[in-house]
C-alpha cells in the first residue's frame, strides 16, 4: 500500500489552493507576527512530524473544518485544565517502514518493530481511556478521532512475544533460538575456563603483555610481545601500530571460538527468520497501523494547540460563516505572554465590526497602542481560521474572511527601486483591485510618507473606495480629514487609544465611538520643551487642531444622542410588552371572574335540584295528608327560583363565550361546516365535524361520536398529530430522540432556540432525564438555560449539576415529570 499516492497529493494540493486564504503582500505572516505564534506552537509538539505540520499551518476558509478544529482543541484544553491526563505520548515516524512492509517478502528490522509497537501501545492506552462513557461525553471531538478505529490487542502481543522491554529479541522467541543461545552460553563458559588457564600459565612464563588478552575480528585473543610470538602455538590476528605486540588466538581455543562463531551466525539467521515471520504476520495490518499513525499525528497537533491556548488563557469564540469581528476582552496573544512573564497587566479591548459598521478609523497619540490594537485584530483572525483558540471572552464572534491585506511598517524596496510612500501606494492599488466584502484590510498610518495635505487627500480617496466596496478595514491615522470622513459616512467607526491628560501617558484602552488626538503639545510640554516654543507651534497650527477638537466634541454628542435614542427605543419596546402583557392578564382575569360566577350559579342550581327532590317528597306527603293547596304553593315558588338561576347561568355563559370569541384566534372567519376541526368550549376536547343538523353538529373524537350545540364549538386548525403527512415523521423523531445536547459555542439566542426544540421533543418522547452541555465560562449561558427550563413549570421536576468529574457546572441535568 502506498500511504500517500501521488494522485491523492495532487488532489489535496488542488483543494488546498481553493481553500487557502489569500494574503497581500506576501510577508503578512511576519508583519502580523503570526510566524512567532507558529514558533511557539512548534515547541509544544511531541514529535518532529507534528512540528513540521504546525510550522506550515495557514489559515483555512472552510467553516466546517475550522469549527471542528476549534472544538477538538477546546476538548483537549479542558482535559489539561481538569488535570485529566489523556494518555498520549511521543512516537516515531513509521510511514517509510509501512511502505516497505507492503513489499511482499520484505523483512523489517528490530528498530522498525519497536517504532510500530510504540504506536500500538499509545493507541491501546487511548482506547482504554475512551472505554469510559464519561470520557467520551466530556471529550466528544477527541473521541471522534478514535471512534472509526478498532484495536486488536493481538498485534502488540505478537510483537512483544518477540522483543523484550529493552527492544532486544527475546531468548525464547523460538525454540531454535533458545537452543542456540544455550549452546553459546555453554561454549562461552568453556572458552572462559580455558582462557583463564592459558593466561595464568603464559603470564607466569612472562610471555604476555600487561593487558593479557583482547578481542580481534570478533574473537578472543592473547596480547603477546613480538619477541615471544614463536613460543606460543596459534593464529596471529593482528599486531599493534608499533609492531611490538601481536594478538594471537591460542590453538587450544580455536575450535571453541569456531563453534561460538558458527553459533552466532546461526543465531543471526534464526533472528532474521523470526523477524521475517513477524513481518508476514504484521503485513496485513499495515493499513490499520497507518490509520493509527495518522490519528496520533492529528492528536499531536491538537495537544500542541491546546498547550499554547492554556499558556495564553485562550478560549473558543463563537464562529460565524459570514464575515464579522466582534470581540470582548481580547488580548494581543504575544503581548499577553510577554507581560505575563514580566508580571505586568495586559489591557484587553472590545470591538465589533459587522455588516453595518465594517471600517474602523483608529487615531490617538504615538506609542499609544494603535498599531498593537490593529495587529491584534489581524493576528486573532488568522489564529481562529488556523484552528487556534484565542485570548478573548467566549461570547466573542469571529466570521470567515477569504483574504487579509496588511500595509504595516516600512515598505521601502531597494530591489524594486520604490520609496516607502510609493510602495504604500502600490499596496493600495492592489488592495483596491482585489478586495471584496470577504476581505480584511489593515493599514497602519494611512497616508503617511508624503506631504500631509495631498497625502491625506489620497488616503481619503482610498478609504472612500474601500467603503464603497464594503471591505472590512482597520486604519490607523493622525489625519483629521479621515476622522471627519468617518464621522460623515455610515458604516465607518471612529475610535481612539485613550490618553490620560493628567499623567500625560497612554492607558492603552481602545475606545470606540470617538476620534483621538495626537496630544502633540501635551507630550512636548512633558518632554521639557520651552513654553514659548510650544505657543508658537500652537499658533502655527491654528484651525487644524481646532477641527480635531470640534470633531471630538461632535462625535461625543452624537454618541450620547445615539445612546439616548437606543435607551428610549428599548424602553418603548419594554412598555409595549408590558401593555400587551397587561391586556392579556386583564382578559384572563375577566374570563376567570365570569367562569367563577357561572360555576357558583351552577352550584346553586345543583343545590336547588337537590332541594326539589326533597320538596317532591314533601309534596307527596302533603298530598297524602290532604294539604294540596300548600303543596302547590311551595312547588310554584321553587320552580320560579330555579328558572331565575338557570337564566343567570345562561347570561353569564353568554358573556364568557363573547369574551372567548374576542380573544381566541379562530381558524377561519366563515361559519362552521362539515370537515372543520373544532374544540369544545368546556373541557377543551378537539374533534372533527362529521355532519350538521340545524344548530347541532355531530363530532368525531377518536372512536367516539358526540353531538354538541354549534354555540359550544370553537374552530381550530387541524391538529399536527392527526395530519397523515407528519405522523410517520413525528414517530421517527420520537424514536430517535437522544437525551443530550451540546450548546457550547452558540450565542445566547441560538442556544435558547435549540434548547426549546430539544425540551419540546423530550416531552413528546416521554424522556425522563436530559443532559445539557453548556460549558462553564462566566455562567451566562448556564443561567439562561435554567431560566428557560423554569418556563416549563411542572414538566421539569428537578434541575441540578453532576459531580465535577462528570462535568460539574458545565453540565445541567434535568429531570422531567
Amino acid at each position: 500500500m502506498e500511504l500517500i499516492p501521488t494522485n491523492f497529493v495532487k488532489v489535496i494540493v488542488s483543494l488546498r489552493l481553493e481553500i487557502m486564504m489569500h494574503f497581500e503582500p506576501r510577508d503578512v505572516f511576519r508583519k502580523l507576527e503570526f510566524d512567532k505564534v507558529l514558533e511557539l506552537l512548534v515547541k509544544e509538539a511531541l514529535t518532529p512530524m507534528g512540528a513540521e505540520i504546525l510550522a506550515e499551518i495557514t489559515p483555512d476558509t472552510s467553516f466546517t473544518r475550522i469549527d471542528l478544529s476549534l472544538r477538538e482543541v477546546r476538548d483537549w484544553k479542558l482535559a489539561l485544565e481538569k488535570n485529566d491526563r489523556i494518555p498520549f505520548a511521543a512516537f516515531h515516524d513509521v510511514r517509510d517502514d509501512l511502505r516497505m512492509l507492503e513489499i511482499e517478502g520484505y523483512t523489517l528490522q528490530s528498530e522498525s518493530f519497536q517504532k510500530i509497537l510504540q504506536i500500538l501501545l499509545v493507541t491501546r492506552d487511548l482506547f482504554k481511556f475512551f472505554a469510559q462513557t464519561v470520557k467520551r461525553e466530556i471529550y466528544p471531538k477527541i473521541y471522534d478521532i478514535m471512534r472509526p478505529l478498532t484495536y486488536d490487542e493481538g498485534l502488540s502481543k505478537t510483537i512483544m512475544s518477540v522483543f523484550d522491554e529493552k527492544g532486544d529479541v527475546r531468548p525464547d522467541a523460538s525454540p531454535e533460538l533458545q537452543r542456540i543461545r544455550r549452546e553459546i552460553i555453554a561454549k562461552t563458559r568453556d572458552l572462559d575456563a580455558k582462557f583463564r588457564q592459558i593466561v595464568q600459565d603464559f603470564r607466569s612464563k612472562g610471555w604476555l603483555a600487561e593487558s593479557g588478552e583482547s578481542f580481534r575480528n570478533g574473537r578472543r585473543v592473547l596480547t603477546v610481545p613480538a619477541e615471544h610470538k614463536r613460543k606460543i602455538r596459534g593464529i596471529i590476528h593482528d599486531e599493534s601500530d608499533t609492531g611490538r605486540t601481536v594478538y594471537m588466538e591460542p590453538d587450544v581455543v580455536i575450535e571453541i571460538n569456531n563453534d561460538i562463531f558458527d553459533l552466532e551466525h546461526d543465531e543471526k539467521r534464526e533472528i532474521f527468520r523470526i523477524l521475517k515471520d513477524l513481518s508476514d504476520k504484521i503485513r496485513p495490518y499495515s493499513p490499520v497501523i497507518g490509520l493509527y499513525f495518522q490519528a496520533l499525528l492529528r492528536m499531536d497537533i491538537i495537544q500542541a494547540k491546546a498547550k499554547l491556548a492554556t499558556s495564553m488563557r485562550a478560549g473558543m469564540p463563537i464562529l460565524k460563516e459570514k464575515p464579522i469581528f466582534s470581540v470582548r476582552k481580547a488580548f494581543h496573544p504575544l503581548l499577553y505572554l510577554k507581560n505575563k512573564s514580566l508580571n505586568r497587566k495586559t489591557i484587553p479591548f472590545d470591538l465589533k465590526l459587522h455588516a453595518e459598521n465594517y471600517i474602523l478609523i483608529l487615531s490617538g497619540p504615538n506609542a499609544g497602542g494603535k498599531s498593537v490594537a490593529m495587529k491584534s485584530i489581524g493576528l486573532l483572525q488568522m489564529m481562529v481560521q488556523s484552528g487556534l483558540l484565542v485570548p478573548c471572552h467566549e461570547l466573542s464572534e469571529f466570521g470567515i474572511f477569504r483574504q487579509i491585506f496588511a500595509d504595516i511598517g516600512d515598505q521601502q524596496s531597494l530591489e524594486d527601486d520604490l520609496s516607502t510612500y510609493s510602495s504604500r501606494l502600490q499596496n493600495s492599488r492592489v488592495f483596491l483591485e482585489k478586495a471584496d466584502t470577504h476581505t480584511l484590510v489593515l493599514i497602519d498610518e494611512m497616508g503617511s510618507g508624503t506631504d500631509p495635505k495631498p497625502g491625506g487627500a489620497i488616503a481619503e480617496a482610498i478609504l472612500r473606495q474601500l467603503h464603497q466596496k464594503g471591505v472590512y478595514a482597520v486604519v490607523t491615522t493622525h489625519y483629521s480629514n479621515l476622522k471627519v470622513f468617518a464621522f460623515r459616512n455610515p458604516g465607518i467607526l471612529n475610535a481612539n487609544m485613550h490618553f490620560d491628560k493628567d499623567t500625560l501617558s497612554p492607558t492603552y484602552e481602545l475606545k470606540v465611538g470617538r476620534p483621538g488626538s495626537s496630544y502633540a503639545f501635551e507630550i512636548a510640554t512633558k518632554s521639557g520643551l520651552k513654553k514659548d516654543l510650544i505657543e508658537y507651534a500652537r499658533k502655527r497650527t491654528g484651525s487644524e487642531t481646532a477641527v480635531d477638537d470640534v470633531l471630538i466634541e461632535l462625535q461625543r454628542e452624537k454618541q450620547e444622542l445615539e445612546e439616548k435614542l437606543r435607551s428610549v427605543s428599548e424602553k418603548e419596546q419594554s412598555l409595549q410588552r408590558l401593555i400587551k402583557t397587561y391586556d392579556g392578564m386583564h382578559t384572563e382575569l375577566e374570563l376567570g371572574r365570569k367562569r367563577l360566577k357561572m360555576e357558583q350559579k351552577e352550584y346553586e342550581l345543583r343545590i336547588s335540584a337537590a332541594a326539589n327532590r326533597e320538596v317532591d317528597k314533601l309534596i307527596k306527603e302533603l298530598k297524602e295528608s290532604k294539604s294540596l293547596e300548600k303543596a302547590q304553593a311551595v312547588s310554584v315558588q321553587l320552580k320560579s327560583e330555579r328558572a331565575e338561576k338557570a337564566k343567570q347561568v345562561d347570561a353569564i355563559n353568554e358573556q364568557v363565550i363573547q369574551l372567548e370569541e374576542q380573544n381566541t384566534p379562530s381558524a377561519s372567519a366563515r361559519p362552521l361546516q362539515a370537515g372543520d376541526y373544532v374544540r369544545l368550549r368546556s373541557g377543551g376536547a378537539t374533534g372533527r365535524i362529521e355532519q350538521m343538523n340545524g344548530n347541532k353538529a355531530t363530532l368525531s373524537m377518536g372512536q367516539m361520536n358526540v353531538v354538541a350545540n354549534l354555540r359550544d364549538l370553537v374552530a381550530v386548525v387541524e391538529p399536527e398529530a392527526i395530519r397523515s403527512g407528519n405522523l410517520q415523521t413525528d414517530i421517527r423523531q420520537v424514536a430517535a430522540f437522544e437525551g443530550k445536547i451540546d450548546l457550547r459555542g452558540l450565542s445566547r439566542e441560538e442556544a435558547l432556540v435549540q434548547l426549546e426544540k430539544f425540551v419540546d421533543n423530550a416531552l413528546l418522547s416521554n424522556a425522563s432525564t436530559l443532559r445539557i452541555l453548556h460549558g462553564k465560562g462566566d455562567g451566562v449561558l448556564r443561567k439562561a438555560v435554567k431560566q428557560k427550563l423554569r418556563e416549563y413549570g411542572g414538566n421539569v421536576t428537578n434541575i441540578h449539576h453532576p459531580a465535577q468529574e462528570l462535568g460539574g457546572d458545565g453540565v445541567t441535568i434535568v429531570d422531567l415529570g
